[in-house]
């Protein structure tokens, strides 16, 4: 099909959608990153000399024990997984001190941002979040029809510059509004929120007003401020803590997420849950993973190094480097060879010269960072090579 063919197409049935729909874009994965697999794949079969630091993935790999609970698994391959996720439900209600009843799996975390929206609001419902807060919360909104309220983030010149500004999140927040998302640390900025200041901002949060505090990256923290929202739960029966196995767990092709809420919350969100959605594999590879906890500290400590080493060298090189406390380093790029703050064509041309090179960086255009990349933390071979890379284009 020709593009003018397929571009009519979709217009044509753009206009049979629903409203929240026809106005959606879809999320933005970024490249096509088996395409640049294929085009930078070594002699040996099994190598590759592409470098993938865009997508916030975990270089280090899953615990050995993960691996080995999905073979463990995959001769039962033609079964359907169990659809309550119940071993795995008890691992994460130890591991957490809650009940398994508090607890909803998902396919990927990014599945139940979704559903929070799809359970909580819809046309005439105001959906709140952060200027610079993570994608999927904005889509989430829009394809519930709800009307979604950015509030401004932390100014540059901040403590925490561009971070989550929990005051004007709260100020925000109207008669309208029934679902907050919050991300600490938040995607893409790396920034966080301290624990005492969240207290306050639930204080002045309704008990109608859903919150969502999305912790994919919290395994990563150790900034001594910051604290879990789930040490909240017990005091506000409103608020949802969503983490996921992508990150830390380095389970991200096997999409595993899982929230932890009031059970009652949790049971109304049940209702549209898309039956056996955690696949066999990511249920036990999960599981095991969870039980790992000397793979998950040893992963732990070498991303806090190679955070440190890697944000040294950047601004070695006179970048500007954002604080982090997850496992990737949003990184200001304009300023060379005269391009100003927010001049992005300047810095597309430098992510597009690091791509030529097989160096795959995350572009923040789509966020309104234009100026800015994202880069993940890799392994120290993965860093070296991106330096060097990075000092070729820069050249």
């Amino acid at each position: 099909m020709r593009d003018s063919d397929q571009q009519h197409s979709e217009n044509f049935f753009s206009t049979l959608a629903q409203p929240g729909i026809q106005r959606l874009r879809a999320y933005d994965p970024g490249h096509d990153l088996v395409a640049f697999r294929r085009r930078f794949k070594g002699e040996h079969p099994s190598s590759c000399q592409l470098v993938e630091l865009g997508s916030n993935e975990n270089p280090y790999g899953p615990s050995a024990k993960a691996k080995e609970a999905v073979l463990g698994v995959i001769h039962d391959s033609f079964r359907y997984p169990d659809p309550l996720g119940a071993d795995l439900k008890r691992a994460l209600a130890a591991k957490h001190g809650v009940d398994p009843a508090s607890i909803l799996l998902g396919n990927g975390s990014h599945e139940l941002l979704m559903q929070f929206a799809q359970v909580f609001a819809g046309p005439g419902v105001d959906v709140v979040a952060s200027q610079f807060g993570f994608a999927v919360y904005a889509i989430a909104a829009q394809a519930a029809g709800a009307t979604l309220r950015v509030a401004p983030c932390n100014a540059d010149d901040h403590a925490m510059p561009r971070g989550h500004d929990l005051d004007a999140i709260a100020a925000a927040v109207t008669d309208a509004t029934r679902l907050v998302y919050l991300a600490n640390p938040n995607n893409p900025t790396g920034t966080w929120y301290a624990a005492d200041a969240f207290a306050a901002f639930m204080a002045r949060i309704p008990p109608d007003v859903v919150v969502v505090v999305d912790e994919a990256y919290a395994e990563f923290v150790d900034a001594p401020e910051w604290a879990s929202a789930l040490t909240l739960q017990a005091k506000h029966p409103n608020l949802i803590v969503a983490r996921t196995f992508s990150k830390a767990y380095a389970l991200a092709g096997l999409r595993v997420g899982y929230a932890i809420a009031h059970p009652g919350l949790i049971a109304v969100i049940e209702r549209v849950r898309e039956s056996f959605n955690v696949n066999s594999a990511g249920l036990a590879a999960a599981e095991a993973a969870l039980g790992d906890d000397e793979h998950l500290a040893w992963v732990i400590a070498r991303n806090a190094e190679q955070r440190e080493a890697l944000a040294s060298a950047l601004r070695a090189r006179g970048l500007k480097v954002f604080p982090s406390q997850t496992n990737f380093l949003l990184t200001q790029f304009a300023g060379f060879e005269g391009g100003a703050p927010g001049d992005s064509a300047h810095v597309a041309k430098i992510e597009a010269a690091l791509c030529d090179i097989g160096i795959v960086l995350r572009p923040m255009t789509g966020y309104g960072l234009g100026h800015c990349l994202r880069i993940t933390v890799g392994n120290a071979d993965e860093n070296r090579r991106l330096l060097a890379g990075l000092d070729k284009v820069l050249a």
